[in-house]
């Protein structure tokens, strides 16, 4: 009986941070600054869950996607670069903007992972953001940094 109990309690400590990241997971809502503002994706905020190739501090800066050939060929191929990244959704397409939701294991948070073709540079700016939570231990430099290399390995090879 008394091991019965134990169990319990020990379940009981384990399984409600999980219940309740969960429920704050599935509380989230789409911010609702996403987009362009004066032809730049939003800010990222102080936490380090963000990561921005428009970003000005080092904490949250990540280079832009570079890229050859006509900007529906750098769409057409980022869109083949998504294609390849687990539970990762293309939400909204528009000439020279993407918006995906990319939903972690887990616990189902959401991340926003916006992209902006810049013709005149010929490099494709993006920005991934967590809608919850403080630290992503890394996550979305990582997922941004396999999206760039799926990207380039669609390249035309002569």
């Amino acid at each position: 009986m008394k091991k019965r109990i134990l169990y319990f309690l020990v379940a009981i400590v384990v399984l409600t941070p999980v219940i309740l990241l969960s429920v704050r997971s599935a509380m989230s809502k789409k911010p609702d600054h996403l987009g362009l503002t004066d032809g730049r994706l939003a800010d990222c905020p102080d936490s380090p869950n963000c990561v921005s190739t428009q970003a000005l501090d080092a904490k949250h800066r990540i280079e832009p996607i570079s890229y050859d050939g006509s900007p529906e060929e750098a769409i057409e191929r980022l869109t083949a670069a998504l294609a390849t990244i687990p539970r990762l959704k293309i939400v909204t397409q528009e000439e020279g903007y993407l918006h995906a939701e990319a939903t972690s294991l887990l616990f189902r948070f959401v991340d926003d992972v916006e992209f902006l073709v810049d013709t005149d540079e010929k490099i494709i700016h993006f920005r991934s953001a967590s809608r919850t939570g403080y630290s992503d231990l890394g996550a979305k430099r990582i997922r941004m940094e396999r999206i760039r290399q799926a990207f380039h390995e669609r390249e035309k090879k002569p």
